[in-house]
């Protein structure tokens, strides 16, 4: 009878504390099989990885543990697995003007960061977030694909440093941000240098700006420091089911003799409650010192077997210029040419 009180006591006070703090526990596992339909290098173009799957790969599991305060909070977002690596450059190092590494992104940390709201328009953010950037997320349960765009490449993934919320208006909101050079999450910043970013948001509609250091932009073993993002995210319903995404991004830094620019777009029809299909085309061009273009096309079909389980299968094709060094970063002694087919399994909670 000791124990059972105990037990119901020990229970009681776990639910109390967990209404009172407001704790949520969230995520996604995700895995998948990729093949080339077409000959060439092994894996699939576009999936997120740092291993190349041309069989069964591994995606990541990721689990957010979220603290919601009166007027303050806390994120803790961890991601485990290829795709997490990946995305988050684990292991790597970034290196300063001098060629010394200088630190990356701190093992398998997504997102961490306390935000405090200054009003109910006012947001202050300090820590490491995902970037404000384009129309997909490293986190493959919140995009419609489970491949990635070039664009989405391209990065930035995540920002180190704060940044300040402003919801004007219902729908007028705007953000200002000082980071942490792109690509450098921790560490002593010896160069002493900073991002500045900024968006706009207007109805759905986002205009995101950045300039500043570039910790994966160098000329030689310089560090840029003029690095350029301009881009465009959005969409609007075109019927009941039926919704176009658009991300176009333009980058450039005269430091390290590089660019790029883009545009994709993202066809998504709701065909039942269930199962929806979808089109995303793709035009990404790298500039400067390394002149490649490429063409993507990939269609998509989601189907939600349950509540949580979701599954996605795609059929991709991809074209390029000859000589493309992005191309062969991806998919090295690839033809010029490759069609990939990709069925994932994510499971959200």
């Amino acid at each position: 009878m000791k124990k059972l009180l105990l037990s119901a006591l020990l229970l009681a006070s776990t639910v109390t504390f967990a209404q009172e703090s407001k704790l949520s526990v969230s995520g996604s596992v995700d895995t998948y099989y990729s093949t080339n339909l077409s000959t060439g290098a092994l894996g699939a173009t576009g999936v997120l990885t740092d291993v190349a799957a041309n069989g069964f790969g591994l995606g990541m599991a990721n689990t957010v543990f979220a603290y919601e305060g009166s007027k303050s909070g806390v994120i803790a977002d961890l991601a485990f697995g290829p795709r997490a690596n990946a995305a988050n450059m684990y292991g790597k190092s970034v290196l300063d003007e001098n060629g010394d590494a200088i630190g990356g992104t701190a093992g398998a940390i997504n997102q961490l960061y306390a935000y405090y709201n200054v009003s109910e328009k006012v947001t202050v953010t300090l820590g490491q977030f995902n970037t404000f950037y384009g129309y997909e997320v490293i986190s493959p349960a919140a995009n419609f694909n489970y491949s990635v765009s070039y664009l989405f490449g391209a990065g930035p993934f995540s920002h180190t440093g704060v940044k300040i919320d402003v919801a004007a208006s219902e729908d007028f909101s705007y953000m200002l941000a000082i980071t942490n050079p792109h690509g450098f999450a921790s560490g002593t910043n010896d160069t002493d240098n900073y991002q500045f970013g900024a968006q706009l948001g207007f109805k759905g509609q986002y205009l995101n700006l950045a300039y500043g250091a570039d910790a994966f932009a160098f000329n030689g073993a310089n560090l840029a420091t003029d690095a350029l993002y301009i881009d465009y995210t959005g969409g609007f319903d075109l019927s009941d089911s039926l919704y176009l995404g658009i991300n176009a991004a333009y980058s450039n830094s005269d430091d390290a003799d590089y660019g790029y620019q883009g545009v994709a777009l993202y066809l998504e029809n709701a065909m039942s409650d269930t199962f929806s299909l979808g089109l995303r085309p793709e035009f990404f061009q790298e500039t400067g010192a390394a002149d490649a273009k490429v063409f993507a096309l990939t269609l998509t079909g989601s189907t939600q077997l349950d509540d949580n389980l979701k599954l996605i299968t795609e059929l991709r094709y991809d074209s390029t210029d000859a000589d493309n060094p992005v191309w062969e970063s991806v998919l090295p002694g690839a033809k010029d040419t490759v069609t990939a087919l990709t069925i994932a399994a994510v499971y959200s909670f």
